[in-house]
């Protein structure tokens, strides 16, 4: 490829490999536009037409050249144990209802050989994770029932702890996992569905990796040692992942990949928490931002997306990174991370910065499929 530009490299190489997203909020972003009714939600957005509203639609799948895409099937934890257990469930059969909308473009993938196998047939995989470990009730019953219906990852809390393991963003109150946490470990690896740490506590990833006898992911989680933000990860669980087999799947959310939105954050948050709001309550933060005569944001770049996934590379190495961008769960991201058409940007800068086109194919799905397919068959 020598006689290629870099960006013809880097169209080479997301043709050639599935680039497998590890999280994407567009089923939420859709039951946020219609309500809870599956159908509805669906209806309230032509994919294929564009929706200029969301960073998700058909045709920048195409141009961002997305091989393979986990869909979150993500409920809030604000919910209580019932709304959350019916929540996730509809956001199951979104999924699902959308790959039935759209069968030329997206193929429902419940394996690694089926996401490759919807690649070559020209359709983006799509593959389902939970995020949120509320929405299983304390039930290993729904934990299974989910995997019944092809959800791949649970993300073992999102923003507040769950009643068997801390959460990154919530006052530490277990120290980790519980006896009923490592129990919810264990079974996931029994049944074949991964283990997410994303939005846990540190001594929640370790403990985790500590039972897990199958890879974990980060499905949408940047490094700790370049931002230092809470839903980062720190340098020596990046240095467990080869033993465990696992891979940190890099975001592009700004505060967790830019020092001056990180503080800029703390700052929205201490507001917040003056004015008697909860900072964790994402949907009620645009009117408080609305009223608020704070700084203006900063702006996240590609650059720094780019020093995130060199990190990554240096302390765990090319086998054990890959690319999560969290779109449609952000009300911002870098600049030339706009939409999920910009991926072969991404790759373009590696690749003028030395990267080989073996290492950016590992990056963009190789490594996340090894790691999905050492959980396809149920132990």
């Amino acid at each position: 490829m020598d006689h290629l530009t870099a960006a013809e490299r880097a169209e080479a190489v997301l043709a050639a490999v599935p680039l497998v997203d590890g999280h994407n909020d567009l089923p939420w972003a859709l039951r946020n536009l219609a309500g809870p009714d599956p159908t509805s939600a669906l209806a309230s957005a032509d994919l294929t037409a564009g929706a200029p509203d969301l960073h998700t639609d058909i045709p920048r799948l195409r141009k961002g050249q997305v091989g393979a895409q986990f869909w979150s099937v993500y409920v809030p934890s604000s919910l209580d144990t019932a709304g959350a257990v019916t929540a996730v469930f509809e956001q199951v059969e979104l999924v699902h209802l959308m790959t039935e909308r759209y069968p030329d473009d997206l193929g429902l993938a419940l394996t690694a050989d089926a996401a490759e196998s919807a690649f070559a047939q020209g359709r983006v995989a799509s593959l389902l994770g939970a995020e949120g470990g509320h929405c299983i009730g304390n039930s290993l019953g729904t934990l299974r029932s989910l995997r019944r219906l092809g959800v791949r990852y649970m993300t073992l809390t999102h923003n507040d702890n769950t009643d068997w393991a801390d959460s990154a963003t919530d006052e530490a109150v277990h120290g980790g996992l519980t006896d009923f946490g490592h129990e919810v470990v264990r079974e996931m690896n029994r049944i074949g569905m991964l283990v997410d740490l994303s939005h846990v506590a540190p001594t929640t990833m370790r403990d985790a990796i500590a039972t897990s006898t199958s890879p974990v992911m980060f499905t949408h989680s940047s490094c700790r040692a370049v931002t230092d933000h809470p839903r980062n990860v720190p340098d020596d669980v990046l240095e467990s992942l080869p033993a465990n087999g696992g891979v940190c799947m890099v975001t592009f959310v700004p505060s967790f990949v830019s020092s001056a939105v990180a503080q800029w954050e703390l700052g929205l948050k201490d507001a917040m928490l003056a004015a008697g709001r909860d900072p964790r309550d994402h949907p009620s933060r645009p009117e408080f931002l609305a009223n608020w005569d704070g700084p203006p944001r900063p702006t996240a770049t590609l650059d720094d997306v780019v020093a995130h996934v060199e990190h990554a590379r240096e302390v765990a190495g090319i086998d054990h990174i890959g690319i999560g961008g969290d779109y449609d769960g952000v009300d911002a991201l870098p600049v030339g991370l706009e939409d999920v058409s910009r991926y072969p940007a991404l790759f373009t800068a590696l690749l003028e910065r030395g990267w080989s086109e073996d290492d950016c194919a590992k990056l963009a799905g190789r490594n996340a499929l090894r790691v999905l397919r050492a959980s396809d068959t149920p132990t």
